[in-house]
């Protein structure tokens, strides 16, 4: 005995083959009382009533039958008067009457479409319900399973954003008996991509311009479907402008207008650009920047040797460090700008054959060098800080980008001075000398030493040949020691001069700290030497007793380099 499942998955071939031939009116169809309708047949009849919970319908029998108002959930509750078609269950049930259903009337002609499909290979439309274990189930009149291998052209990673959508497909497996029905969707995408591509085919040449969907995304461009065959949108030809990645541009799905730049028939390769749709902006930047103008532009990339600047999009221009100050050595553009900067900025060169535009900063403002040597002039005595020091001296800030060298020759007229730190601090305010001004190189050199008189200059007449001084002893060398007549000025005493007879070393006869009494045997301004003598000092000693003698004196103790001794017979 057939189970209600079994009626609902359909009648038979001739079953089927009556519902789908009748063709008379339901007039003729009551003119005939039904005689000819059978049990487990799809029949049309006319509603007569609708009730509170069901409906009444006459399908030219003996009797109407009634169906349930819920089995109209899915069309709408017919009206008193409209035709519909009804699954005949049976003729008479225990109270004589006949019993129809909608539902399963419903589900014989879905199968019947279902069938139909497959054996024509026709699409069918369904709406995916749910994510099941290895695919989709797709509500297309009955439940049928979409493998995951047949969603798409290419695998899919989230199946669950499909939930919800009407897709088509095609059946490609069907077990109506066992109520199974397996859909391919890849199928249909594949000729529906087959007739793209054949149409596309057809009428691409270079230079038209079309709409595509953005495929995929690489770091070297983006592929576009253009209707059943890809090209290539090669970053270059994205823009104009700078472009760091394609995704700054395009996302996956994007509707994009291309411009085809290269077609192979033999290979099907596409090749298209997206800035063609534009004119090229480096053909009229002579006109919009012209040599000498000043514009804005932001700092978009930093390089040792300078930093590009965007004055459009496409159009970039580059400030060599060399054209970014008028007195700083700028050793990286990022001790100045920053990534993101606005800049004000002067066109110094405009080449469009290798579209290279040399941008200055510095030309934006006055050069305080251009007059430079109308504020300092030799002589002149300047206040400055000091802002760096170096091996080979100072440099002084005499006004905000303008600095000086005090070279460490000119920082003192009698120190031997081994580093500028010895005399000076950074931050330091000091007053200096102009000695030269070099408008031409940007160079002002100062002098310390300057400022004050040269102690040298009248040296020979405080310490005249023959003369007798008083020093202190600061310092010992292999041959003598030098000594300090007074601050800026030392004296050497030779190792021959400090006694008559020979020494090994210095430290014999005098150390450091010593204050001794000293002859001065030479004198040499130019040079800044002054040679002093112990032992002459001694022999001029000895003479003056026997010029006292002369004179009416006696004989006595002397004093040699500060200490006594006496005379010899």
């Amino acid at each position: 005995m057939e189970t209600d499942n079994q009626k609902v998955q359909g009648p038979t071939a001739s079953q089927r083959e009556v519902g789908e031939t009748r063709e008379e009116t339901m007039e003729d169809w009551f003119a005939k009382g039904g005689s000819d309708i059978e049990e487990g047949e799809v029949v049309r009849g006319l509603v007569v009533e609708v009730r509170g919970s069901e409906v009444l319908v006459d399908i030219g029998y003996k009797s109407e039958g009634t169906i349930a108002i819920e089995e109209f959930r899915h069309t709408g509750v017919p009206k008193v008067g409209d035709e519909i078609e009804v699954y005949l269950e049976a003729k008479e049930d225990n109270e004589g009457l006949i019993v129809l259903s909608k539902d399963k009337a419903d589900k014989i002609k879905v199968w019947d479409a279902i069938s139909r499909s497959y054996d024509s290979g026709t699409p069918v439309e369904g709406r995916v319900v749910e994510v099941v274990k290895g695919g989709l189930a797709v509500d297309v009149g009955v439940r049928a399973f979409l493998p995951g291998s047949q969603v798409d052209l290419r695998p899919v990673k989230n199946l669950g954003a499909l939930v919800g959508q009407t897709i088509r497909a095609k059946v490609i497996k069907l077990n109506r008996r066992r109520g199974n029905v397996v859909l391919s969707r890849r199928i249909v995408l594949e000729e529906e991509r087959e007739e793209k591509k054949k149409h596309t085919l057809a009428v691409l040449s270079e230079g038209m311009a079309l709409t595509g969907t953005v495929k995929n995304i690489t770091d070297y461009g983006a592929f576009i479907d253009l209707g059943g065959i890809d090209g290539l949108l090669h970053v270059t030809d994205m823009s104009w402008g700078r472009i760091g990645h394609p995704s700054e541009i395009f996302q996956v799905g994007d509707q994009v207008e291309v411009v085809v730049l290269h077609f192979d028939r033999e290979t099907g390769r596409v090749s298209l650009g997206y800035k063609q749709k534009s004119l090229d902006p480096w053909a009229t930047v002579d006109e919009r920047y012209p040599v000498g103008g000043k514009v804005a532009g932001r700092v978009v990339s930093l390089t040792n040797y300078g930093a590009f600047i965007e004055l459009e999009p496409g159009v970039e221009g580059l400030v060599h460090v060399s054209e970014m100050s008028w007195t700083r050595r700028v050793r990286h553009p990022s001790k100045l700008v920053n990534v993101g900067d606005t800049v004000e900025v002067q066109v110094l060169d405009v080449n469009k054959a290798t579209k290279r535009i040399s941008l200055g900063m510095k030309q934006v403002e006055s050069d305080p060098w251009s007059s430079i040597d109308e504020r300092y002039k030799p002589g002149l005595r300047v206040q400055g800080k000091v802002r760096n020091l170096t091996d080979f001296g100072a440099f002084v800030e005499l006004e905000p980008g303008v600095d000086g060298l005090l070279h460490i020759s000119d920082m003192s007229w009698t120190r031997n001075i081994g580093h500028p730190s010895e005399l000076l601090k950074k931050g330091q305010a000091i007053e200096t000398q102009i000695l030269n001004v070099d408008r031409e190189n940007k160079r002002i050199s100062l002098g310390l030493k300057q400022i004050q008189p040269d102690p040298w200059e009248s040296v020979s007449q405080r310490y005249p040949m023959g003369s007798r001084v008083t020093g202190k002893v600061v310092r010992l060398t292999d041959f003598g020691a030098f000594v300090e007549l007074e601050p800026g000025v030392d004296g050497l005493l030779h190792i021959s001069q400090m006694s008559s007879r020979p020494i090994a070393t210095p430290a014999e006869m005098v150390n450091v700290g010593d204050e001794l009494t000293l002859l001065v045997i030479r004198v040499d301004p130019n040079e800044r030497r002054i040679g002093l003598s112990l032992k002459e000092l001694a022999a001029a000693i000895l003479e003056e007793p026997q010029q006292q003698d002369t004179r009416g004196r006696g004989k006595g103790r002397k004093r040699r380099g500060g200490d006594d001794f006496d005379d010899e017979d």
